[in-house]
């Protein structure tokens, strides 16, 4: 029944005994019916972060016999999840809800946005979901493996095999110009290559300009990064800066991995991870600041909306802006160090004693080709991040096959950044994502390095006097910041919605290469 308007008013008791009587019913109905969807969500949700706790486990603590039940036990918890997620029960529901003119907007935006992924999962089938799983388990472990004997060939086959379940996904979702699309879609909501080809060829022409600028100047030295840093006391340190930062250790743990990682079973048991190498601090700072601000942009999203859309993040690209911009446009900056610098110094005394906080600083923000794309410059990275697509393009597309990976890397390794790798572990192993199936994940550290720089941006606009505040240590402003502008948000909006929201413009390359101009002129004294 239509609710009335001001021009239908009931001309008789009867009349509006009547209306009154219905009114009130469907309001109820709805309101039922939501409840019904929300208890669905939540419960595959639940599912779903019963799953993460064993793959959060399978890289941090599982002994290396419990792989193959392991791998059972997420199939079987991906399948049941899967189920929910496509079943008629929720297809009823929501297009019931998607009728309902009565929900409040975070109601309405909830139903949306699971009808989008309702349709978008109903197009992979249980069997192809535990497949996958399944795979992603056996891909791993032949990864870790892999890694540990530093020979691609042990993990070639296995990968082999997760290419052609992704050709296979790809397909499943359709796509209308490049199969990589319909990848690319699963971590940034509406990217395809066509919009991504032109970001990268900005790159490759813009960023050599500044790199033949600083590659003529004095190269800054880093030798204070690379002495012995005691294990333990580089872990306690780290704590220290993530609890500055803002993360709730009551709601969050770190730990080792091989690959640095964060994972969450909510808002309230949020987990990330760290490496440490006792020959090179960067190592394990950079990575736990980084993995410090995907844990806090977690511990914003939501409590309230456990399970549902608006209490998952943006995309990943957005979750990448948060990790980069604590990384590189915080951690990396002169005024975080005046703070904690001091500290540092008590902590390794015989190592930095007789260095200065401009060297120090220098130091974060070297500039040199390196193998290792988690320990690159904020420059160069970027060649990092190219590579890996137009590899994942050319293997979802069939013109590479996984036979040619290690030399088309190794060849594309001296063409953009002018050095090889001696072996597999430095090349084309580093990185745990292919083992996961996660093509189409690296081009979100590029965005997300151009969010963070357009935010940061924005940031020191809304906030007069912020390096003061960072140089006192006063970083809470800072995140209540984040969480006001980013967090709280969920994924009420896409990412260029919630670029616009913030900084009043959409996604701009040009607000990065302004904030990489103007700190790397002042690092190598440029002119």
């Amino acid at each position: 029944m239509k609710p009335q308007t001001d021009n239908q008013i009931p001309n008789n008791k009867n009349q509006r005994s009547k209306s009154n009587f219905f009114r009130p019913r469907n309001m109820q109905q709805n309101k039922q019916l939501y409840s019904e969807y929300t208890t669905l969500l939540q419960k595959a949700a639940d599912i779903n972060y019963a799953s993460a706790v064993l793959g959060w486990d399978q890289e941090v603590y599982m002994p290396p016999k419990g792989a193959e039940y392991r791998g059972r036990q997420l199939a079987t918890l991906a399948s049941q999840a899967h189920e929910l997620l496509t079943g008629d029960k929720l297809g009823s529901l929501l297009a019931a809800l998607s009728n309902a003119d009565d929900l409040t907007d975070t109601e309405k935006s909830n139903v949306r946005l699971s009808l989008e992924d309702y349709e978008k999962n109903k197009k992979l089938s249980p069997e192809f979901v535990e497949e996958l799983s399944v795979q992603t388990s056996i891909c791993f472990n032949a990864w870790i493996a892999a890694r540990q004997k530093n020979d691609y060939q042990i993990f070639a086959s296995s990968l082999a095999k997760m290419i052609d379940l992704k050709k296979q996904q790809a397909a499943l979702y359709g796509f209308k110009a490049h199969p990589y699309d319909a990848l690319l879609d699963d971590y940034e909501k509406g990217m395809t290559v066509a919009m991504l080809d032109p970001i990268f060829k900005g790159i490759k022409e813009q960023l050599p300009v500044l790199l033949h600028k600083i590659k003529a100047a004095q190269q800054v030295s880093n030798d204070c990064f690379h002495q012995h840093f005691p294990k333990q006391q580089q872990w306690d340190f780290g704590i220290d800066v993530l609890k500055r930062m803002g993360f709730d250790f009551q709601a969050g743990r770190q730990d080792y991995s091989e690959h640095p990682f964060t994972t969450s079973f909510s808002a309230r048991d949020v987990r990330i991870t760290t490496r440490v190498d006792e020959g090179n601090f960067a190592s394990m700072l950079w990575s736990c600041i980084h993995e410090g601000g995907h844990g806090l942009y977690e511990q914003g999203l939501p409590e309230d909306q456990y399970g549902l859309p608006l209490g998952s993040p943006t995309s990943l690209g957005i979750h990448e802006s948060q990790s980069r911009f604590w990384e590189n446009c915080i951690g990396r900056g002169i005024d975080f160090w005046k703070f904690f610098y001091p500290g540092l110094q008590q902590y390794f005394p015989a190592q930095l004693n007789n260095v200065s906080v401009e060297t120090f600083y220098k130091a974060a923000n070297r500039v040199s080709p390196s193998l290792i794309r988690t320990e690159a410059d904020e420059i160069t990275y970027h060649f990092h991040v190219m590579i890996r697509y137009e590899i994942e393009k050319a293997l979802i597309e069939g013109s590479l096959t996984p036979e040619e990976l290690p030399a088309k890397w190794n060849e594309m390794y001296e063409k953009y950044l002018g050095i090889k790798p001696n072996d597999d572990k430095t090349g084309v192993l580093q990185d745990v994502h292919w083992s996961h199936g996660s093509f189409g994940y690296f081009p979100t550290y590029t965005l997300g390095s151009f969010y963070a720089a357009q935010f940061f941006s924005q940031a020191n606009k809304d906030m007069p006097g912020l390096p003061e505040r960072i140089a006192q240590g006063g970083l809470a402003p800072l995140l209540h910041w984040l969480r006001e502008k980013v967090h709280k948000h969920g994924r009420r909006f896409t990412s260029e919605e919630l670029c616009e929201l913030v900084t009043g413009q959409k996604l701009e390359p040009a607000f990065f290469m302004s904030y990489i101009e103007s700190k790397y002129s002042g690092v190598y004294e440029l002119k």
